[in-house]
């Protein structure tokens, strides 16, 4: 018999799968339910995520409702949002910020969940990662290029988004125009969900 979403998510919290390579142990951190329509894939937890076990409970996450134009309780209501990282887990800490998500999640798991989520209307590809994964040659060669180039992916239903986090403020301060263009583009699209 096929698993349902309530049972994937309750295999995916209790996943151990990568434990002897993560510093801080298994801890993984997602939200989905059937009903949802806009679906936010970016890299993996950070410390603070790992702490509080809440997605996007950062600075990062802080700057992402702002581009959506969400509230909190809008965002973090699984019937309306699916947050689903590239690597569910804290990798730990690298030299430069943290180390990428562990490669085993997203084969493991995304093609398990996505058919799970028949509502979704749009699909954010948050950060390099995720792009890579998602739209496969169709990015271009870098990732300024492929969030430059967003239109081309909205009829397959995703957007290409730089990350959010406040280590990125230089290429958010040398491309004023995601701000000025894709952010505003970005919350109409959001506001089309109706969530």
């Amino acid at each position: 018999m096929p698993e349902n979403l309530q049972q994937l998510l309750a295999r995916i919290h209790a996943c151990t799968h990568c434990a002897p390579a993560l510093p801080h142990g298994p801890r993984p951190v997602l939200q989905a339910q059937r009903e949802a329509r806009l679906r936010i894939i970016g890299q993996a937890p950070g410390r603070k995520v790992h702490e509080t076990g809440i997605p996007w409970n950062d600075p990062s996450g802080d700057r992402l409702r702002d581009w959506l134009g969400l509230t909190r309780e809008q965002f973090y209501d699984p019937r309306k949002v699916a947050i689903l990282p590239m690597g569910f887990c804290y990798p730990g800490k690298a030299e430069s910020g943290d180390l990428p998500p562990r490669p085993e999640c997203t084969p493991r798991w995304h093609g398990r969940l996505n058919p799970q989520l028949p509502d979704i209307r749009l699909t954010l590809l948050v950060g390099h990662y995720a792009q890579a994964y998602y739209l496969g040659s169709r990015r271009k060669a870098t990732l300024g290029k492929t969030v430059r180039a967003w239109k081309e992916y909205l009829p397959l239903g995703y957007l290409p988004l730089a990350h959010p986090s406040p280590r990125n403020q230089p290429w958010l301060a040398q491309n004023p125009w995601f701000e000025k263009q894709l952010v505003v583009e970005l919350r109409r699209l959001v506001r089309t969900l109706d969530l």
